[in-house]
């Protein structure tokens, strides 16, 4: 990847971690802590991978993107907006109950989403579905998902995993945050998934693990995915939760929830700065 195009993507990756931190203040409340370890994964898809027309976000050949973990939304619509599918200051609104921008994803009033979340688990039967369906009606998009690692404690996950191999869906792409921190804690302690790797593979799946928050290895890895045939892939992505700011790094804390006006000023202040730096 050209030194350009790496500097311009963790670019995309800063302003949408500086968005989302916007929206969740200005509504009270949101999930900052896993909207900021997918902010690399967010800006190599929409500004690098994926096949979208804001002005045609419905176009029947477009590639997907399904956000299973839903509480992610301040990432996605900090991307969608920066991708130019609605205003950015519109992100202002996120939450209100006058606005179109709901707390969870949501495909009805918001352009670009392609699948509402709210439920944790379902997303990946939905991608295995959209791609399958790509496949019948013999176009040639690609769908890519976002799961959580507290979320694959979720049964159905599973079972999709073992429908998308077994129908050899190859236009399947899985990621999943491995930040190892879901809502009350270390994902070991409540309920291990561990090997993921080991597991993904014995249900017929090509893996890749990658530094889910290096551009260059995600656009690689994404590369891969697009070269393998006859099975679906899922990147192992290992994330730090709340990854950007020195205060939300590693915390549990910051799965949810609103920062103080200190802690507001401390974030702001390392994005703008990190912004600067890229822009230079």
């Amino acid at each position: 990847m050209e030194p350009n195009k790496r500097r311009q993507l963790q670019l995309w990756a800063a302003q949408i971690r500086k968005n989302g931190l916007e929206a969740v203040q200005a509504a009270n409340s949101g999930h900052i802590g896993g909207s900021f370890s997918i902010a690399e994964i967010l800006a190599v898809l929409y500004f690098d991978r994926l096949r979208i027309d804001p002005q045609r976000p419905k176009k029947p050949d477009r590639d997907r993107f399904v956000l299973s973990k839903g509480h992610c939304t301040p990432g996605v619509y900090a991307a969608l907006a920066l991708r130019g599918f609605f205003p950015v200051e519109d992100l202002k609104t996120f939450r209100r109950i006058d606005s179109y921008l709901s707390g969870h994803i949501e495909m009805k009033q918001v352009p670009g989403v392609d699948m509402s979340a709210g439920s944790l688990g379902q997303g990946l039967s939905v991608s295995a579905g959209m791609a399958l369906a790509a496949r019948l009606d013999k176009l040639d998009y690609r769908v890519y998902t976002v799961v959580g690692d507290g979320e694959i404690q979720e049964g159905q996950n599973w079972e999709a995993a073992m429908a998308a191999a077994h129908f050899k869906i190859d236009n399947l792409c899985l990621f999943v945050d491995n930040n190892r921190l879901q809502l009350d804690g270390p994902v070991d302690d409540i309920m291990s998934i561990y090997p993921l790797d080991d597991k993904f593979k014995a249900f017929g799946w090509h893996v890749i693990g990658i530094n889910g928050h290096d551009v260059v290895e995600i656009s690689r890895a994404l590369d891969e995915a697009e070269r393998t045939k006859g099975k679906p892939t899922a990147l192992i992505a290992h994330t730090v939760k709340g990854r950007g700011v020195s205060i939300f790094e590693h915390g549990v804390k910051w799965h949810g929830g609103r920062p103080s006006p200190e802690e507001y000023a401390i974030a702001y202040s390392e994005l703008n700065k990190q912004i600067k730096e890229l822009e230079g």
